[in-house]
């Protein structure tokens, strides 16, 4: 199993250029990002959109943008794995995200992890003019138009929510045919419908999801579909370091788990880096 974290990155914690440092010194595989353009003040959808979660903590709003922090990351490493975890890709431009995707996996020299969701903050997504209840669909066609781009020296997409003609669309990915898409999104019919069709891996948030019960129905829906179960990479966000989490994903066939980094000052961070990286020692 490879070991990640992930942070908001922020104006108030450890900058991304030199948390990047720390994290592939330490030895860790990756480090992940997370996104949100912005929160609306008005806000009325509970965090994560989860009946009586508490208040959204204020590194929501405070977060970097996810590519311009991973572009800085990638400018001070050689070998560490850069995640978008995850990318709101129903609330962003397909033609200018694969664009961005594309130029950070160039920049990085293959190093990218393209981890998509579908967003649960219904007043930010209405911003953007997506409607809540037609992200899933967005999301997969922008997705599916994105690979065209990335994969075709001349491009055209027809869909319901994505539309362009013949197109040329520079640089193109060096991951071949492109960065991997790991679809981060508890589990359920319709996501691994998606998972199964447009994506190379699953990656849930382990509090939120019975990941183990899962699993077991994703391999099946995909056996089902005609498509090598062997073929998703499977991955866990926010996983606490203790063994009697980490033993059975491994024995399940994980090959990613993430641990949560704290959001505060740098010196927390680092303390924290190192607790988990002497963690991890035992699985090297």
């Amino acid at each position: 199993m490879e070991f990640g974290v992930n942070i908001f990155p922020t104006d108030t914690t450890m900058q991304p250029m030199e948390l990047a440092k720390r994290a592939e010194g330490l030895g860790f595989e990756s480090l992940w990002f997370p996104e949100h353009s912005h929160i609306p003040t008005d806000r009325t959808t509970p965090w994560g959109g989860r009946a009586g979660a508490p208040p959204l903590p204020e590194q929501y709003w405070r977060t970097h943008d996810q590519f311009v922090a991973l572009a800085a990351a990638a400018a001070v490493t050689t070998t560490l794995k850069l995640g978008t975890g995850i990318t709101l890709v129903a609330q962003r431009d397909p033609i200018w995200l694969a664009k961005e995707v594309a130029s950070l996996d160039m920049i990085s020299n293959g190093r990218l992890l393209f981890g998509i969701g579908y967003g649960w903050n219904k007043e930010e997504m209405a911003h953007h003019g997506v409607q809540y209840a037609e992200r899933r669909a967005v999301v997969r066609e922008k997705i599916l138009a994105m690979k065209e781009l990335w994969t075709k020296d001349e491009a055209a997409f027809a869909g319901d929510h994505v539309n362009f003609s013949s197109s040329w669309s520079w640089p193109k990915p060096t991951t071949k045919p492109h960065p991997p898409v790991i679809l981060g999104s508890s589990g359920g019919p319709k996501t691994f419908q998606h998972i199964i069709e447009f994506c190379d891996g699953w990656m849930p948030i382990a509090s939120r999801t019975p990941v183990l019960e899962q699993v077991t129905h994703l391999r099946k829906a995909a056996k089902e579909a005609g498509r090598d179960p062997a073929t998703i990479e499977l991955g866990v966000f926010q996983v606490r370091p203790e063994t009697k989490y980490i033993d059975p994903l491994i024995e399940a066939g994980f090959a990613r788990a993430l641990f949560g980094l704290p959001q505060g000052e740098p010196a927390e961070v680092a303390e924290q880096l190192e607790f988990l990286a002497e963690f991890v020692q035992q699985y090297r």
